[in-house]
């Protein structure tokens, strides 16, 4: 069964079908949000066709392409090409033009990143250092990390709930309610301390979660 779509993730347009875009749209997807994929290769979007419900042949570069298809309409937008610098650079304008909220963006060297962020990209991603899927349960869950550990364990940050705020992490009792361990905890003042049962949360904080990736999963998408 899917997982409930997130309601401030309304579509996303994944731009680039290689191993990183297509590992990235299908988690999307798996997780219940709305995916168009796009890129220029139909041997990629053919073998698509068969697991992305909504997958397109078209030239991202082209603007009144991407404008056909919608894409300035959606909330949330990747661009996963591949090795062509140009290509990543004139989608990224383009939908910087649309006023696209959310743009993320795949650099393939340390000049890349840095015209990406020059550019104004929301979240530049290093292929070598983030998968397809880690930065898939990013956007779902609109966590600050998504690190999958060995042995089925996953480690996230995510901002902490308003219900949790001015409460002890011995009251929230995280790990009794939901098999899941709160490490540390990041102050606004972006100071981290160690977790224990007698910390308090307070607004603007940010937690260390750990425990198994389904549990994670269901715990990310419930709070």
């Amino acid at each position: 069964m899917a997982k409930k779509k997130k309601k401030d993730i309304d579509a996303v347009a994944v731009i680039g079908l290689g191993r990183f875009g297509r590992a990235l749209a299908l988690e999307l997807q798996d997780g219940g949000v709305d995916v168009l994929g796009i890129d220029v290769d139909m041997d990629l979007v053919q073998s698509c066709h068969d697991v992305l419900y909504h997958v397109v042949q078209a030239d991202a570069t082209k603007e009144e392409a991407l404008r056909e298809l919608g894409v300035p309409e959606f909330s949330h937008a990747v661009v996963a090409v591949g090795s062509d610098l140009q290509a990543s650079i004139l989608v990224t304008s383009w939908l910087i033009k649309f006023g696209v909220p959310q743009i993320w963006a795949k650099a393939i060297s340390d000049p890349h990143e840095q015209i990406l962020t020059q550019l104004g990209v929301q979240r530049v991603i290093s292929p070598e250092k983030e998968t397809g899927t880690r930065i898939a349960h990013v956007i779902l869950d609109q966590l600050t990390d998504y690190i999958p550990l060995t042995g089925g364990f996953a480690l996230v940050t995510k901002a902490v709930p308003e219900s949790w705020q001015d409460r002890r992490l011995g009251e929230i009792n995280l790990r009794g309610r939901r098999g899941l361990g709160i490490i540390a905890v990041r102050r606004e003042t972006g100071e981290w301390i160690f977790g224990d049962p007698y910390t308090e949360i307070l607004e603007g904080d940010t937690a260390l979660v750990v425990g198994p990736e389904d549990k994670v999963t269901e715990f990310t998408s419930a709070v």
